[in-house]
This record gives C-alpha cells, sequence and structure tokens, in this order.
C-alpha cells in the first residue's frame, strides 16, 4: 500500500509539472470558434510559447504577478486565456489586435488601424443544427495584416449584434481576442469579456488530439469508434 501511495503521488506530481510547464489539454464546449475548433475537439495547448504566469499553475494561486520567460503573442495566434471579469473561466479565442492597435467592427468588416481587412468569400460551411437540419453558413478566408490566413463564418450576414462596434483602442499590455464564429462569439467586442491583460493568457493553442461528434457517452465504448472524429485528429491549429 505504500509503495502504491508513492507511485500514485509522483504519478499525479509529475502531470502537475508536465500541464504547468510543457503542455496543458483542453476541450472545446461551445461554437465560437467554428470552424477552426468544433465542439468536442480536445487539444494541447503549449505553455512555454508565452511563458508562465500564475494562471500557468492550476488554481491560478496568487504567487507572483506578470509574465516569466515569456514571449507576446501573434496576430492570429489561437490562445487560451482566463477570462478577464472571471479568471475561474477558460476562453479559446484568435489574437485580433495587439498593444497600441485600432480595433473597429463597420458593417460586419473588421479594421484594424484604420485599414480594412480583406476577406474573400469561398464555399459555405454546412453543419447540422441542434433539431439535426443541415444549416450551410456563409464562409470567408480573412487574411489579417500580418499575412496570417483563417477562416470565418458569418451566419448572420453582416448586420449582427457585434457587426457595428466603436473603435477601441488597445493599451499597453492588453489584447483583442475575436471568434472565428463571428456572429457567436462572445469576445473582445463585448463589456463581458473585454480586452485581455498579457498575464491572463494560459497559452497558445497548437494540435488537437482527439476529436468527437457527441454521438457516444463516456460509458458506451462500443460506441467510440463511430463518434471518433477520424480527419481531425492530430491537426496543427491555424
Amino acid at each position: 500500500m505504500r509503495e502504491f501511495i508513492k507511485t500514485l503521488v509522483y504519478a499525479v506530481l509529475i502531470a502537475v509539472i508536465f500541464r504547468t510547464v510543457a503542455y496543458e489539454p483542453f476541450n472545446i464546449p461551445s461554437g465560437s470558434m467554428f470552424p477552426t475548433l468544433l465542439v468536442g475537439d480536445y487539444l494541447f495547448v503549449s505553455k512555454p510559447s508565452y511563458g508562465y504566469s500564475r494562471h500557468s499553475l492550476p488554481f491560478s494561486p496568487p504567487f507572483f504577478e506578470g509574465r516569466i520567460m515569456g514571449s507576446t503573442p501573434e496576430r492570429g495566434d489561437v490562445a487560451v486565456f482566463k477570462k478577464p471579469t472571471d479568471e475561474s473561466t477558460d476562453y479559446i479565442k484568435r489574437v485580433i489586435g495587439l498593444p497600441g492597435d485600432r480595433i473597429q467592427m463597420k458593417q460586419g468588416r473588421l479594421f484594424i488601424n484604420g485599414e480594412m481587412v480583406p476577406r474573400r468569400r469561398i464555399e459555405d460551411y454546412v453543419m447540422t443544427d441542434p433539431y439535426g437540419r443541415s444549416v450551410s453558413i456563409p464562409q470567408y478566408i480573412e487574411t489579417l495584416p500580418n499575412g496570417v490566413e483563417h477562416h470565418i463564418l458569418e451566419a448572420m450576414g453582416d448586420r449582427a449584434q457585434h457587426d457595428n462596434t466603436r473603435e477601441f483602442e488597445i493599451p499597453e499590455g492588453l489584447y483583442f481576442m475575436m471568434g472565428d464564429n463571428r456572429d457567436n462569439s462572445l469576445d473582445s467586442r463585448d463589456g463581458s469579456v473585454g480586452m485581455v491583460p498579457f498575464e491572463n493568457f494560459v497559452g497558445r493553442a497548437e494540435f488537437l488530439f482527439f476529436s468527437t461528434d457527441g454521438s457516444a457517452r463516456g460509458y458506451e465504448f462500443w460506441k467510440w469508434p463511430f463518434a471518433t472524429r477520424y480527419g481531425r485528429l492530430f491537426q496543427a491549429i491555424e
């Protein structure tokens, strides 16, 4: 029994250290990052990418302030962060605005520092709604000023709640985050989230290691092979 307890303690310590200094697993519970990330995706987040803050540790203990060994996020990164207005909640969004930038939405179009960000229409994104119906959603490829291209959805066209905003000026140390599913994302455009301090970043989303369509419950192991989205396994997140 003593050896078993020692082994268990060592295993827990190794897991905590790995999650703290290397990679932490997360799963996607909502559709705010469609089509980049789907509900049921499981991914690894790189901790060294942005260095370490108190949010790198389990339960975010207030051992120190700021970040150590950190490099700043780049525009276009998909990142996990602690919601500024509720630091017990993890969010995952894309870095759109950097310190010193000016960000605004006008009639559904993204403007960075007064320049409209180009986008091009591609084939509709087809998904199944909660009632089992097939739904087609307008899809675009957006190209950020640093050349990063990513897919976005405009489910409500260019007339949704956050498609027209004031111009946000981003102070030093803060970042403007947005979901790729533009009309169904609670992000920095909304005051309940706001801009994100660098300290609140947990890490950069790197790759998917598992994905399930939700048709199999945890105990229904005989259904797991049919619920797994094999085409998404071990895919890099861009």
